[in-house]
């Protein structure tokens, strides 16, 4: 497995530590991940949970209204495609709707696709300013549309090399500033979860981006930073110590390359915690991230 499977086996497999996912979901989904039903059941035999998970129950759970509307008037959204690394990629974009020239933000969705979710992100950005894109990272293997349920999406988006993401993401950021509406050389990164792992590698692959916002999410390894020009803003929540135990690292990296970088943990705030899309969503951490989140871009993107 290369690092961001083997994350997404840890995240799995703490949901079910935790008590928030079952045994028959973790064995499912680490069996997707890894292709050995063997494999899953040693590593979660190995787990003693908290307490058990609830089946869930058939209705849903949680009732998500977007907060802009893609019907705002003050913003223009809609459906995109735009030129991958040699394959078209669907995606969403908005943009003020007031003709001017904005800066752009990069959005990265977390592992199971492009959902209505991160489509709402981009919205609340154009409300704060800002042209934002996102992308589906499962356009190679027919987007997100194609899969029974998240775990087999997140499953598929695993399959595909961490680098050609990085790839896709980078075309992705270049189609953005070269936008008529958007000010090309003040463009930034932003990604959650997996996302969140994927902004930290844009981000030292692309000396383009000015700023950079990853949500939690899995830290590569920062043995190269030369090419990371953004300054680097990460959030995560305080009770997510399976991502939490490699931040020290990362802040020794990043100040011995003297880079510009602020490290925010949300207290009480478990993984996931701005989704609130998700049963982990958590209101006050969520808006403290947003506020932090647009000073940072305001200072270095808009000023």
């Amino acid at each position: 497995m290369n690092d961001m499977q083997q994350y997404l086996v840890d995240e799995f497999v703490e949901e079910y530590r935790l008590g928030r996912m079952t045994r028959r979901e973790v064995l499912r989904r680490v069996t997707l991940l890894t292709g050995s039903a063997v494999a899953a059941g040693t590593l979660v035999n190995a787990v003693t949970p908290l307490r058990a998970a609830a089946e869930p129950s058939p209705g849903p759970l949680l009732q998500w209204t977007p907060q802009v509307s893609p019907f705002d008037p003050s913003v223009r959204a809609g459906e995109v495609i735009v030129p991958g690394d040699g394959v078209p990629l669907s995606g969403y974009i908005a943009r003020p709707a007031d003709g001017a020239t904005h800066p752009g933000v990069l959005v990265i969705h977390e592992n199971r696709g492009l959902s209505a979710h991160y489509e709402d992100v981009t919205r609340r950005l154009a409300k704060a300013g800002y042209a934002a894109l996102v992308v589906d990272l499962l356009s190679r293997v027919g987007g997100v549309g194609a899969f029974a349920d998240d775990a087999e999406a997140a499953a598929a988006q695993a399959q595909i090399a961490p680098e050609q993401h990085v790839r896709d993401l980078n075309a992705a950021a270049s189609y953005l500033g070269s936008q008529p509406y958007v000010n090309g050389d003040r463009v930034g990164v932003m990604g959650f979860c997996f996302g969140g792992g994927m902004t930290w590698r844009v981000a030292m692959s692309n000396p383009s981006l000015r700023a950079g916002v990853p949500y939690y999410g899995p830290i590569p390894p920062m043995d190269d930073l030369s090419n990371l020009q953004a300054a680097m803003l990460a959030i995560y929540g305080g009770e997510d110590a399976n991502v939490n135990s490699r931040i020290p690292d990362m802040e020794a990296a990043m100040q011995a390359a003297g880079k510009t970088f602020e490290v925010v943990i949300e207290p009480d705030a478990p993984h996931a915690f701005f989704n609130e899309s998700a049963g982990s969503y958590t209101p006050a951490a969520a808006a403290d991230a947003w506020g932090r989140t647009l000073d940072w871009f305001g200072r270095y993107l808009s000023s």
